[in-house]
């Protein structure tokens, strides 16, 4: 018989901060230089147990993005957005790839983000300035 060994996510996980709902893997995170305008962001290659809203476009720090927010299938919150189509041909990086924002989720350790109110705008994008 094959053995069978035990996986565990203890320290991976990054979690919806109003129900602890699982959203993404530590592996799954393409960078972690994302700005929003509360702050830091990460940006996913793949989130899990989330819906999406209505697609819209944005402007952003980089230029023009079809993007739908995502929300926690959970409790409703909204915990980030996806990027959907980016009319920027630097930017085609992001489509179908999910950002969640900091403050809106807890680390792999369990711990809070907080917002940074004197965030300054200037990474890697930024949700509407």
């Amino acid at each position: 018989m094959g053995r069978v060994f035990a996986v565990t996510l203890e320290g991976k996980i990054y979690s919806c901060k109003h129900c602890g709902t699982h959203l993404g893997l530590n592996e799954d995170i393409l960078s972690k230089s994302f700005h929003c305008r509360h702050g830091k962001a990460y940006l996913f290659n793949k989130v899990v147990n989330v819906t999406f809203g209505e697609k819209e476009e944005r402007m952003m720090m980089t230029g023009a993005h079809t993007v739908a927010d995502l929300f926690c299938v959970q409790c409703g919150s909204i915990v980030g957005w996806k990027y959907e189509l980016a009319h920027e041909k630097s930017q085609k990086y992001k489509e179908g790839k999910s950002v969640l924002e900091r403050f809106k989720i807890l680390g792999p350790d369990g711990n809070h983000y907080w917002v940074n109110h004197e965030a300054h705008v200037g990474g890697s994008d930024t949700d509407d300035i």
